[in-house]
């Protein structure tokens, strides 16, 4: 009888074989666009699981017959019995302890499901204060998200802290001696990231900038393009993305170009020297002229300039303009300069400051020849006897 069952079991795993193998019905396993396993692969796997069964089948049936043929002979019953324990033992003992720890399991599916609706339900709000739905005084939209992560980490450990006591083996010595080494090396290993952590939930909570903005971090100058509680991500003017972690960020100063751009206007100014032989009046409307020329500038409200020191040998002059376009800092400085020198050369103003040193014939003024009059002639050198 035992043969004949063994023979089946092989007739069925080579009938099992042959259906698999030959219609090749398995599917690759992908994992978005990677394939993991494919097809023959997946075959072959199936195959030696189905192989594995059958012998661990065949050997099971092997064993429990023993026993029965053991027991036909009164010599050999305690041996059937012996075989029998050592199946029906552990089957028993595992029985047991599973239906003994059946209140923990329940106690530990209670904890886990009301944190998780409970974390469903923050979220929930959360989404709502983000788009602007739900309003609360003081809390701003863009606080909703991390604060929602910080809340849900902080949720699932007083869950796994709730849970920890209810795991099987918790009260072991082997299992606490592996929980105090595990946070030993977490601790000692990850003092930089926390660091890091700490700095970026302060940097939420300041609003320093936000994703999109310009600004100045040290001594980088780029739009923000990701910010998360380790780091922070900028885009430069020249195409570079460089990281900086959040506790540089903390302990050193931000500029925020974006912050009032839109609302009330930023303000760019650059500084030219000119001497005092040029009326200061007639610098200020170059400067002035100079900024109106830049389709940037706002005329409300309008260009101004400052005289922010009178040294040695020029005057400083400080063109202030208010503008818009924070994402355009460099671009609009640069035309700035260009108009600032076609003002002063249509204007014949030298800009010889703050030094100058030229030894020239006739001494040529450093206007460039095209906006020189037409009848222009350089004055030669004069030497006059003591």
């Amino acid at each position: 009888m035992l043969f004949l069952f063994i023979l089946l079991v092989n007739k069925g795993y080579k009938l099992l074989i042959n259906k698999v193998v030959g219609k090749q019905l398995l599917k690759p396993v992908k994992i978005n666009h990677y394939q993991l396993f494919s097809g023959t692969q997946m075959t072959g796997i199936l195959t030696r699981l189905i192989s594995l069964v059958r012998w661990v089948f065949v050997i099971l049936v092997i064993y429990l017959a023993l026993p029965l043929i053991f027991s036909l002979f009164p010599w050999t019953k305690g041996i059937a019995k012996i075989l029998l324990s050592f199946i029906l033992r552990p089957i028993f003992s595992v029985a047991h302890s599973f239906v003994k720890y059946m209140p923990n399991l329940f106690t530990i599916l209670v904890i886990y499901i009301l944190t998780r609706y409970l974390v469903r339900a923050i979220k929930y709000f959360m989404i709502e204060i983000e788009r602007g739905t739900l309003n609360i005084k003081g809390f701003y939209a863009d606080w909703a998200m991390p604060t929602f992560k910080i809340v849900k980490a902080l949720a699932y450990i007083f869950m796994f802290i709730a849970i920890f006591p209810y795991l099987p083996g918790s009260e072991s010595k082997i299992f606490q001696g592996v929980s105090v080494f595990i946070g030993v090396l977490f601790s000692l290993g990850s003092s930089s990231a926390i660091s890091n952590v700490v700095s970026g939930v302060v940097i939420t909570y300041m609003r320093p900038f936000k994703v999109g903005d310009r600004v100045k971090i040290a001594d980088q100058t780029g739009d923000v393009v990701e910010k998360n509680l380790l780091v922070t991500r900028i885009k430069t003017i020249k195409n570079e993305e460089i990281t900086i972690p959040n506790a540089t960020i903390l302990a050193g100063g931000t500029t925020n170009y974006s912050a009032l751009a839109a609302r009330e206007a930023l303000i760019l100014h650059t500084t030219v020297t000119i001497g005092y032989d040029v009326p200061w009046r007639l610098v200020h409307q170059l400067l002035i002229n100079a900024a109106n020329a830049v389709s940037a500038t706002e005329q409300v409200p309008a260009p101004f300039v400052l005289q922010t020191s009178l040294d040695d040998y020029y005057v400083s002059y400080q063109l202030n303009m208010y503008t818009h376009e924070s994402h355009g800092i460099a671009g609009i400085y640069s035309l700035i300069h260009q108009h600032i020198q076609d003002e002063f050369n249509n204007a014949g103003v030298e800009i010889m400051s703050p030094a100058y040193h030229s030894l020239r014939d006739g001494n040529t003024v450093t206007i460039p020849p095209k906006k020189r009059p037409e009848n222009y002639k350089p004055d030669g050198f004069i030497f006059k006897e003591p």
